[in-house]
């Protein structure tokens, strides 16, 4: 029994994150990114969607821990530009990394794995939550604790790609958003100064 028919059909799916080590050899990424491709068409995918963040980050001393992206190797490897992702704000923490909201909402609910993500606020300084607190009062209060900061993110860079066995099945397959132009050619600039 092949993949395809041990899963029910997925038209596409999301590239979470797309790392590479900095010593994989010159074109390490269009290769994987093609053998990805190649696997996920095999199990009936269409369509991936990748996004690039272009917002540079720094940690609360300045040190620039991600210089931001905008997806060239997504247009390197005929990526269909669409535009950018929804504006939103952002909480910066004093390391450069981002406290994602869904990472707060375990800790408001008490999620059964949202003891990792008080953690991380306890090793950057975070007072332990007391016996019998409202974890979202602790939770405010931890992120001022630690100097959480709020950044105004104008929406990371949102690719497509059509998965097909030629370019004909690929231009058959209907995008949800229209290509837009022009591509990205750089990062958020006015974030490198802050």
């Amino acid at each position: 029994m092949s993949g395809a028919q041990k899963r029910p059909f997925t038209q596409s799916v999301e590239c979470a994150r797309f790392v590479l080590l900095d010593g994989c050899p010159g074109n390490a990424e269009s290769w994987f990114l093609a053998r990805c491709h190649a696997a996920l068409l095999e199990d009936g995918v269409r369509g991936v969607v990748s996004f690039a963040d272009p917002v540079p980050r720094r940690t609360a001393s300045g040190v620039l821990v991600m210089p931001g992206h905008v997806g060239t190797i997504y247009a390197a490897t005929n990526a269909i530009y669409a535009g950018r992702a929804t504006a939103r704000t952002v909480k910066l923490l004093p390391d450069g990394t981002v406290f994602n909201s869904l990472t707060a909402q375990k800790i408001r609910r008490q999620e059964p794995d949202h003891r990792y993500a008080q953690e991380q606020l306890i090793a950057l300084g975070a007072p332990r939550p007391r016996p019998g607190t409202d974890p979202a009062c602790w939770l405010s209060e931890a992120l001022a604790a630690v100097g959480a900061r709020n950044i105004r993110h104008r929406g990371a860079h949102r690719w497509l790609f059509r998965l097909g066995r030629s370019p004909r099945e690929r231009e058959e397959i209907r995008l949800g958003l229209p290509a837009q132009q022009p591509r990205p050619r750089q990062p958020d600039l006015e974030y490198l100064a802050s």
